[in-house]
């Protein structure tokens, strides 16, 4: 991997235990680089369970002993990608929640026709300015792709969109992981970054 980008992709279920993966994996990239760890919060504190959950990755990091720069990013990834050094190691967690950000940023886009194939595309251009300029860009994802999905057109169309992104980002990824219930199972790539 000397001299090149990685993208690693890292996916499971609601608390499997891939947060707590990827806050490791990058702690032992860097480890191995002298860059930066830089860390892409997504999430907003909407509401009491949000807040702690922000608290509790917030005292994570912490507690791992390394030194994160963290950039609290709703949406639009782009302006980041010019802060960004050659040796840096990006998390963002997570895809998921970028991604609702994106559908209600203004009410009633995600209901307009070209909205999936626009969001999917604002998307993943933007995913791929911060992995060309980083060392290493790890993102997250929650697999809500397994549960029944309902008959809202919102909850469809948000699937649709998210395994949209999930299929492009797997194939472009150096390395792709499932987590399931702390055990992260490497399901792209050989050897580990």
């Amino acid at each position: 991997m000397a001299g090149q980008s990685s993208l690693i992709f890292i996916s499971g279920g609601v608390r499997s235990g891939k947060s707590r993966f990827a806050e490791i994996l990058a702690g032992r990239m860097k480890a191995e680089y002298s860059g930066q760890l830089h860390y892409i919060a997504a999430g907003q504190p909407v509401d009491v369970e949000m807040r702690e959950r922000i608290m509790r990755h917030q005292q994570d990091r912490e507690l791992s002993g390394l030194k994160w720069r963290t950039w609290e990013i709703p949406k639009n990834l782009s302006p980041l990608s010019t802060l960004l050094t050659k040796n840096d190691i990006v998390l963002l967690d997570c895809l998921t929640t970028l991604l609702n950000n994106e559908f209600f940023y203004e009410d009633g886009q995600w209901e307009k026709a070209d909205f999936p194939k626009m969001i999917v595309t604002k998307v993943m251009n933007e995913l791929r300015q911060v992995a060309q300029q980083a060392r290493a860009f790890i993102v997250v994802s929650n697999e809500v792709l397994g549960e029944a999905i309902g008959d809202g057109r919102l909850v469809f169309t948000y699937a649709q969109v998210l395994g949209q992104i999930h299929q492009a980002l797997i194939k472009e990824a150096d390395y792709a992981y499932l987590v399931e219930a702390g055990l992260p199972i490497l399901m792209k790539g050989e050897g580990s970054p």
